[in-house]
């Protein structure tokens, strides 16, 4: 399967910080999107919705927690918060203002990168409770990103498994086109129906190559899509 690839947005002014950040992270197999200012952060927190955040907290528009909260109007990613201002107090405001982690100026990359890694696990992990989800013979490794019909390793695009995913997760509920085109592809999308139509059926092809599946995947039409629930 060709890998999903996180996305990482990096919030933070100083060029050089994101320069360094981006070189390591995206050698490591991140997707990198930066930005330099706590308004532009939060509009793309809208827009792009970034697997995770690293923040700065010395923006100069608007303060990094003044963000941070409203990233949680948006968003449940992990925030991880980078600064130079280690001071106890502050750590417990940022954390209890919805920040998953922080770590102080100047850093390890290599600790840091841990961070992100330990967030991201974790975040996999509450989105359903497991690091696993089923739906009869499938399962979706939210870890290694990884899919299984039985026991056969299926091959899927990023979106194709981001689609999978949001199915399997809210299986046996109908969900709105305009939701799912939303959820996968973002806010601007959310009209490209005919789109949504090719890669449903890219998806039935690849997971019907191991089973039958031409129940597990339902439409309504001008509704939308219902994955069924399967027995195990």
């Amino acid at each position: 399967m060709k890998e999903k690839r996180n996305t990482i947005l990096i919030v933070d002014d100083e060029p050089q910080i994101r320069k360094m950040l981006d070189l390591f992270l995206t050698e490591s197999g991140f997707k990198v999107i930066e930005c330099e200012t706590g308004k532009q952060a939060v509009r793309m927190t809208a827009s792009i919705k970034p697997d995770l955040i690293l923040l700065d907290l010395g923006l100069p528009d608007i303060e990094g927690k003044e963000a941070l909260e409203t990233f949680r109007q948006w968003t449940n990613a992990p925030v991880i918060v980078v600064t130079a201002r280690p001071e106890e107090e502050e750590a417990v405001e940022l954390l209890d203002a919805g920040a998953d982690d922080y770590v102080t100026k100047p850093f390890n990359v290599e600790v840091l990168l841990a961070r992100v890694r330990a967030a991201l696990r974790k975040a996999a992990i509450k989105e359903v409770g497991d690091s696993e989800i089923k739906n009869g013979p499938i399962k979706i490794d939210l870890v290694r990103h990884e899919v299984f019909y039985g026991d056969n390793l299926v091959s899927l695009t990023p979106k194709e498994y981001d689609l999978l995913r949001l199915f399997i997760t809210n299986r046996g509920k109908m969900l709105t086109h305009r939701n799912i085109l939303k959820d996968v592809w973002g806010s601007a999308h959310t009209d490209n129906v005919q789109y949504l139509r090719v890669y449903i059926g890219q998806l039935r092809n690849k997971l019907g190559a191991y089973g039958d599946v031409s129940e597990l995947i339902v439409s309504e039409s001008g509704i939308g899509y219902r994955m069924e629930v399967l027995n195990d």
